[in-house]
């Protein structure tokens, strides 16, 4: 990677007289600097530990000591900024083909087997380079929009949807699912039948494009999250309790949950926990519905409703946990 190049896609200043022009890697972590990296500084501490180490020039945005003239000190305004432009230039020779889709979808995508020339990406901007850049060329690489700014491709397409059902669910619970994809049986997934659709589009693109694939289990969704507790909120043993709240961050997606849980537990006392400022978005008429403004309002309205789900959105289950202080402090509220 050239100097020059580097300073004219970033827009960084120069400082010094360097006597290197070119340089062999990138690198993040001190540790693993080699003579001739160009070492991303995050943190002026680290800087010693990469010189020592032989690195040709350090990528900064934060006000650094200058202590050696031979050294490309490049000067930016915001390192994820310029490292987006930098890998943007050079995804360019690669060929990639890129997918997006919605955050679900690459969640699954995520906990799949599949060969290092597929790649699923999100996370910081290190995290991002780190898995981009060693890629070979023409690798496919799918990621969501909303959790990775879309300007990093030049261009990409939509992820290719399934046209009709090629999952065949075999017994379901809220929360766990058997199902058959190509006359392949998976028993008792930690997957609700929620997510079935999603993972039918990831299965098909998947088939679409010929990328080998293996399912070896679904965990940690991070997303319709079910806790089971007891009357007083204290969690339980999965599947040990007919009280569940379940938690949802993603509030895009509260439409979508509020109608499954009417179509696949209309038996159920449901209740639902939703932020004031989704009063006016609210696309569906539902009863049983609460509007907080606070976080500490929830604890306040689960402990005072029966039910036997609760939905709770944009509030994490850690809420349900709260240290010694805070839950003194509700129960002077209460």
């Amino acid at each position: 990677m050239r100097l020059e190049n580097i300073l004219a896609l970033t827009k960084g200043s120069l400082l010094g007289d360097p006597s290197v022009s070119l340089f062999e890697s990138v690198v993040f972590e001190p540790s693993k600097v080699k003579r001739g990296s160009l070492f991303i500084a995050n943190s002026a501490e680290d800087i010693p530990e990469a010189l020592q180490n032989g690195a040709y020039g350090v990528m900064f945005d934060k006000p650094t000591q200058i202590t050696d003239s031979e050294i490309a000190w490049i000067k930016v305004d915001n390192l994820d900024n310029a490292l987006k432009k930098l890998l943007r230039f050079y995804l360019l020779e690669k060929e990639l083909q890129v997918y997006a889709c919605d955050p679900i979808s690459l969640r699954l995508s995520s906990m799949i087997s599949t060969p290092p020339t597929f790649c699923n990406i999100e996370g910081s901007m290190r995290e991002i380079w780190e898995k981009l850049w060693p890629l070979e060329k023409k690798s496919i690489v799918l990621f969501s929009p909303a959790l990775t700014d879309q300007d990093l491709f030049i261009e990409f397409s939509q992820l290719i949807r399934a046209q009709e059902k090629t999952i065949t669910i075999i017994e379901q619970t809220l929360f766990e699912t058997s199902f058959i994809h190509n006359d392949t049986f998976y028993e008792r997934q930690m997957l609700s039948p929620f997510f079935i659709p999603y993972l039918e589009h990831i299965l098909f693109f998947y088939t679409f494009l010929r990328i080998p694939f293996q399912i070896r289990g679904f965990s940690k969704m991070g997303h319709f999250i079910p806790v089971f507790t007891n009357s007083r909120l204290e969690s339980k043993e999965f599947g040990s309790s007919d009280r569940v709240v379940i938690f949802e961050p993603l509030l895009e997606l509260i439409d979508e949950q509020i109608d499954f849980l009417d179509s696949q537990a209309s038996w159920a006392k449901i209740i639902y926990l939703l932020p004031e400022s989704m009063r006016s978005s609210l696309t569906i008429g539902i009863e049983n519905i609460f509007f907080y403004r606070y976080s500490e309002e929830v604890l306040s309205i689960l402990q005072s409703k029966s039910f036997h789900f609760a939905l709770v959105a944009g509030v994490d289950k850690g809420i349900l946990n709260p240290s010694r202080s805070s839950m003194k402090q509700l129960e002077l509220d209460f």
